[in-house]
């Protein structure tokens, strides 16, 4: 059983940066890849990105390419998500998902854990 709790959300204006960290315990976590979501009001969850086991691949929805970094730390048991040039439209909780499989999903019903969530609000 993984346990993940993500942390580093707020309230930042429109072009700002935002750096979110999801720890992670219970589990070994470099068997797990790791992705980020997000869920703003009244809309489904959707992917962000994703990172593989090893750390060395990443992907990531287009309209965060660019602008989004991912990278996990397998020594701290960590998976980070740096957001830069945020716009009003990044505003929704992001959740930290860990993924047992060795395929990159980008479809939440894939990964088997799950943490909690942090709110994070662009103003324009």
């Amino acid at each position: 059983q993984v346990q993940l709790v993500e942390s580093g959300g707020g309230l930042v204006q429109a072009g700002g940066s935002l750096r979110l960290s999801c720890a992670a315990s219970g589990g070994t976590f470099s068997w797990y890849a790791m992705g980020w979501f997000r869920q703003a009001p009244g809309k489904e969850r959707e992917f962000v990105a994703h990172v593989r086991r090893s750390g060395f691949s990443t992907y990531y929805q287009d309209s965060v390419r660019g602008r989004f970094t991912i990278s996990r730390d397998n020594a701290k048991n960590t998976v980070d998500l740096q957001m830069n040039s945020l716009k009003p439209e990044d505003t929704a909780v992001y959740y930290c998902a860990a993924d047992s499989t060795a395929v990159v999903s980008r479809n939440a019903r894939d990964y088997d854990y799950w943490g909690q969530g942090t709110q994070v609000t662009v103003s324009s």
